[in-house]
């Protein structure tokens, strides 16, 4: 019996996949607009309370969250100081 699974399609949707627009709503919680029209509400808020890292713990200032821009499709703060992989925030996952 031969098993064979085609990943191809999955790598290249990921690949394809940028957000489109991000909104700060409230209490760490982004809304996500990808090129693909799906929305999504990420809350990172569990991920920044749990870290002990200074340089993640610094963004549970609400004004240094939400000064976030979009690059290359992606959420990034403060020149790449956080920035999460873009199929975990399409999934709402943000681990830490």
């Amino acid at each position: 019996m031969k098993i064979s699974v085609d990943y191809i399609n999955e790598v290249q949707s990921q690949e394809q996949l940028k957000i489109s627009s991000a909104k700060y709503l409230a209490d760490y919680v982004i809304r996500l607009k990808f090129n693909n029209g799906a929305e999504k509400l990420v809350d990172f808020k569990a991920f920044l309370c749990k870290s002990t890292h200074p340089s993640i713990k610094k963004y549970l200032n609400e004004k240094e969250f939400s000064a976030f821009d979009i690059v290359d499709g992606n959420l990034n703060w403060n020149d790449h100081d956080l920035i999460f992989p873009i199929w975990d925030l399409y999934n709402e996952k943000i681990d830490g």
